[in-house]
């Protein structure tokens, strides 16, 4: 602490020492030297000099105070302190009583102002007002600095609320200033306010990016039988797969570096742990076939009405998992959002604590009826009737036919000379079509209504779980989580 204090450029240094001691050994001295190079500040008090009784002691304190000795910038200053068998008196005339030994040899041989107390304080009166003259621009400058410190440190707290009115102000005060930063964020409308510097706050950037992904993914890796070969070749999100493994057919259930919830373990329950690496499987022919001769009836060249639903079921049993993964996604996002926000509009740790801890319940209960929404359309998608009324069906059904005969008839077509386009015999053309028999022409058209089906059905899933359960439950809808925190 005296360390701290004397380092200090505007404070006076007493370097108090004993006369009746080797001043060469006082540690003082040194640091005084240390923290006060040009001795600017620093100025010895010479204490008890009456305890000295040989002369030759005396003149060595004589010395000191004449600058013979060891010398000071200000000097030193020699004083008589009250002894300990001396009655407890300031007077006026106690202390000229006990200063008379100046008036002795060799104590004569000292300027007047080197000794007694009313001499020091006029030296240290003098003292203080030059370094308080010198120091003063710098001191002025330090409390404008400390005072602007303060004033932005009370204008962050806001209002008095002493009041419950006040109390009420406050709170609506910060609500606002938090729906303000959620209408911006929703509208990426980044150049409102600087708290958009920090990329958890981006919200509607993060979600449509999510979502993309999302939309990505679906399509590469949702069905469990690829429909043609190249399938197996498409890119899959490093968001939604953690694996490089081509080959890896599973769901890895044991850990997502996207999901930390010892960040926010509130939303353990909610959120769907785990990364998706499955990639979809060959030999949906052998798999369609097997499906139909567990299922037939008694059909005429055509196959029962159930035997579709099972094969969607089927195909589409990974969209479950996939489609709650990204709503965990976008319920963290939206979360990080939120705690952010509220971090940004609210400055005091104890107010923020007890604003977070009356919303997180709703806020609970909110993200669950997101994810619940996600899970009872998945629901309804795979388990009801396959009826379109979409034309995009019959197109797709109609290309998936198309396509093919074209890959059957391309393996017997060759290259004409004469003209240089590719050319077939009318007799191939018959066997392709015509030579199937029962089993293999029904798993065909059930592969074909499947494949057109299911195209239609993924893209209006896609689009209805981000309008449904993430743009309506999470993002602007009336039961949103962004609006629990609002001004009514």
């Amino acid at each position: 602490m005296v360390k701290n204090y004397i380092c200090n450029s505007c404070t006076v240094i007493l370097a108090v020492l004993p006369c009746n001691v080797d001043i060469a050994t006082q540690e003082i001295l040194a640091f005084t030297e240390e923290v006060d190079p040009t001795g600017e500040r620093t100025l010895g008090i010479l204490t008890k000099p009456d305890l000295l009784k040989e002369r030759s002691s005396k003149a060595v304190i004589c010395d000191l105070v004449l600058g013979k000795r060891r010398p000071l910038t200000l000097g030193y200053h020699v004083i008589r302190s009250r002894g300990g068998d001396e009655e407890d008196s300031d007077g006026d005339s106690d202390l000229l009583h006990r200063e008379d030994m100046f008036k002795d040899e060799p104590w004569t041989s000292l300027p007047d102002h080197k000794t007694g107390i009313n001499p020091l304080r006029v030296c240290l009166q003098e003292l203080l007002g030059q370094i308080a003259d010198k120091a003063f621009p710098k001191l002025r400058s330090e409390t404008r600095r400390k005072l602007t410190e303060k004033q932005e440190e009370l204008a962050s707290l806001g209002p008095p609320r002493q009041t419950g009115r006040q109390q009420q102000q406050f709170l609506v005060s910060v609500a606002s200033k938090f729906q303000n930063i959620v209408r911006a964020a929703l509208d990426a409308d980044y150049s409102t306010n600087q708290v958009f510097e920090d990329n958890n706050l981006r919200l509607i950037t993060e979600v449509i990016n999510t979502t993309d992904e999302f939309a990505v993914d679906f399509e590469a890796c949702a069905h469990t039988y690829s429909f043609e070969e190249k399938d197996r070749t498409r890119r899959i999100s490093t968001a939604f797969s953690d694996s490089e493994d081509e080959e890896e057919e599973d769901i890895d259930e044991e850990s997502s570096p996207r999901f930390d919830l010892d960040l926010y373990p509130d939303l353990e329950g909610i959120l769907t742990k785990g990364c998706i690496s499955h990639q979809p499987s060959t030999g949906i022919m052998p798999w369609i076939i097997q499906m139909h001769r567990r299922s037939r009836g008694v059909e005429l060249g055509t196959f029962g009405p159930r035997i579709l639903s099972s094969a969607f079921q089927e195909q589409s049993i990974y969209w479950q998992k996939i489609a709650t993964k990204y709503l965990s996604r976008v319920i963290l996002s939206v979360h990080k959002f939120i705690m952010g926000a509220l971090g940004k509009v609210c400055y005091e740790t104890r107010i923020l604590d007890k604003l977070i801890s009356g919303l997180i319940a709703d806020l609970l209960i909110r993200y669950q009826d997101s994810m619940n929404q996600a899970i009872h359309f998945v629901h309804i998608k795979r388990h009801k009737k396959p009826y379109k009324l979409n034309h995009y069906f019959n197109k797709n059904l109609q290309k998936a036919r198309n396509d093919r005969i074209n890959k059957a008839l391309r393996k017997k077509a060759w290259k004409d000379k004469d003209t240089g386009q590719q050319v077939i015999k009318l007799d191939d053309i018959s066997s392709v079509v015509n030579n199937h028999n029962n089993t293999q022409h029904t798993a065909e058209e059930i592969h074909d209504i499947l494949q057109a089906y299911y195209k239609v059905a993924r893209k209006r899933f896609v689009n209805n779980i981000y309008h449904q359960a993430v743009n309506h439950c999470l993002l602007s809808g009336l039961s949103s989580p962004l609006i629990l925190f609002s001004e009514q």
